[in-house]
């Protein structure tokens, strides 16, 4: 069991990396059809294949982006069968895991298949491609706090639940809003940092930016966007990193003492975010900071999330308490 949740654990984390380097490599779009590539299982490559999709299809038909598109394909359908044997095995040896807890990978990959499909068809939504990220994150979560439940017994105190949470909220809304600058296009708008075109206040065009029923590179009243609405989006990111920042300096902070590994495992990785945040704009968003950026957020929701598995129940903590108590240590004999 504890084998093929990591295996399926670590897959999941690859997929991740692997759909923002499709995303940032601008190769969403490289198969026009799903779940086939050009009405084919494979990319087109020889020049009677290619000729035949661009007559098909139109428009010029690029073998590089496609196959980068089957391949993340091909790993998220291997993928699902591996969450499919995760799920029929923690069904039947379940202990302490709920049911919902083991049903929900299962239904949250059958949505992402769905999203994929959608971001074909929908030629980028910026509102789908974001809910696919989301998506995909989703799923990781869900596995790690499978793997964390499973394979030790809780050891953190019950106090921590809340920031914890707080926490966890605020790395999903920061993910939101990274795949919303991504989706958008948005990671070079501002050309600064700190400041964004100069300013610390917020570019004009947020509300307009913001609006979720769109297409890709226009307003819901289908204007054209413009740098002004990209750099809103972009300020907007980086306000949610001084929240996430001051909710995971809290966590920090509580988790000094009571566990110092998690907290400097956090702390390391919340250093690694912000650090490839402020290199990304600084190098103009080169391709491997850029994936490594998104493997970045998905390391700090790992870490919380696991984190958050090892909280005791209030109650049994309660029980290890009195009994710690009336303990030969504690009474005196």
């Amino acid at each position: 069991m504890k084998p093929l949740l990591c295996l399926t654990l670590i897959w999941t984390f690859c997929l991740v990396m692997l759909g923002a380097y499709v995303r940032l490599s601008d190769a969403g779009l490289g198969c026009p059809d799903w779940p086939g590539c050009y009405g084919q299982l494979g990319a087109p490559d020889e020049a009677h294949e290619i000729a035949q999709a661009s007559a098909q299809f139109g428009g010029e038909v690029e073998p590089a982006k496609g196959w980068k598109e089957m391949i993340h394909r091909y790993f998220a359908g291997g993928l699902g069968l591996l969450v499919l044997a995760v799920c029929c095995l923690l069904w039947q040896k379940r202990r302490q895991l709920s049911r919902i807890s083991i049903i929900l990978p299962l239904a949250v990959i059958i949505f992402q298949a769905l999203l994929g499909m959608w971001t074909v068809t929908m030629k980028l939504m910026p509102v789908i491609v974001t809910a696919h990220l989301l998506g995909g994150m989703a799923l990781l979560a869900l596995l790690t706090w499978l793997a964390a439940r499973s394979s030790s017994t809780p050891q953190l105190p019950s106090h921590l639940r809340p920031i914890l949470i707080i926490s966890l909220i605020a790395i999903v809304l920061q993910i939101a809003l990274g795949g919303w600058v991504s989706t958008n296009y948005a990671a070079l708008a501002c050309n600064g940092f700190p400041t964004c075109q100069g300013s610390f206040a917020a570019p004009t065009g947020l509300s307009e930016a913001m609006q979720p029923i769109r297409q890709l590179g226009q307003t819901a009243a289908g204007e054209s966007l413009t740098i002004h609405h990209l750099a809103a989006i972009h300020w907007l990111h980086r306000l949610g990193a001084l929240l996430l920042l001051a909710c995971l300096s809290a966590l920090i902070w509580q988790l000094r003492k009571t566990s110092p590994r998690w907290a400097g495992l956090i702390a390391a990785a919340l250093l690694l975010q912000i650090s490839l945040g402020i290199a990304n704009v600084w190098f103009d968003l080169p391709l491997p900071l850029a994936v490594a950026h998104n493997g970045g957020a998905a390391l700090l929701l790992m870490l919380v999330v696991a984190a958050l598995a090892q909280v005791l129940p209030v109650h049994q903590q309660a029980t290890n308490s009195a009994f710690d108590a009336t303990s030969p240590k504690h009474s005196g004999a």
